[in-house]
């Protein structure tokens, strides 16, 4: 998305939604865009060595994981790299299970990194999540915040659920299908209404 993309976004969703309008004129521009397109590969591997861990121990490891390939782990490197290798940098055993077959995906081709961009939304998460240790929610931020896909919606975040309730003033806790309904007037931009939707929590994945 281009910065007039934004711009536009936010004119439709104000436009659409009082509710999120709100939300835009109280948190300014929309953050989306600081996120850096890591490298498709890397920003996987962050994704498993993150799971069930602090943002702080996720970070040392993934510090230590990117020294170990020299700055840059490829698939090939990390499959040629030692389990002991592996767990010397803080991987679970279960972790180097995951990313040997994120490896063996890439290898042959069922998870195509070289033109993941050209996927469309669903593509990109069938690709992801039949990887070991890759689920949904990670497949969906790594189109929000890595291919940059302006209409996402990931129904089962936390935060999200939690922003909608407390923005739209909701008695229960909304499931999946009210929280589509409720963000059918984002369309095309729900990427963007998230962000808001986060901001307002001041919680914004670390992705």
């Amino acid at each position: 998305m281009t910065a007039a993309d934004y711009t536009r976004a936010r004119r439709l969703l104000s436009r659409r939604d009082p509710i999120m309008g709100a939300l835009i004129r109280q948190h300014g521009a929309c953050g989306l865009a600081d996120a850096q397109h890591t490298e498709p590969f890397t920003a996987l591997t962050h994704a498993i060595i993150s799971q069930q861990l602090s943002s702080k121990a996720a970070a040392t490891i993934a510090r230590r994981f990117d020294a170990l390939f020299g700055g840059r782990p490829t698939p090939v490197a990390v499959a040629a790299a030692s389990d002991e290798a592996l767990r010397g940098v803080g991987l679970s055993g279960q972790k180097v299970r995951y990313m040997r077959d994120l490896c063996a995906r890439v290898a042959d081709g069922s998870l195509p990194l070289d033109r993941i961009e050209s996927l469309g939304d669903a593509d990109v998460i069938d690709a992801l999540t039949a990887v070991k240790g890759i689920g949904r929610w990670t497949a969906e931020m790594f189109l929000m915040f890595r291919l940059h896909r302006p209409d996402v919606l990931p129904v089962g975040d936390l935060g999200i659920v939690k922003a909608v309730q407390k923005a739209y003033r909701l008695r229960k806790v909304p499931d999946a299908a009210r929280l589509v309904k409720i963000g059918e007037p984002w369309r095309p931009y729900r990427s963007v209404a998230c962000w808001y939707l986060w901001a307002s929590l001041d919680n914004a994945p670390d992705a």
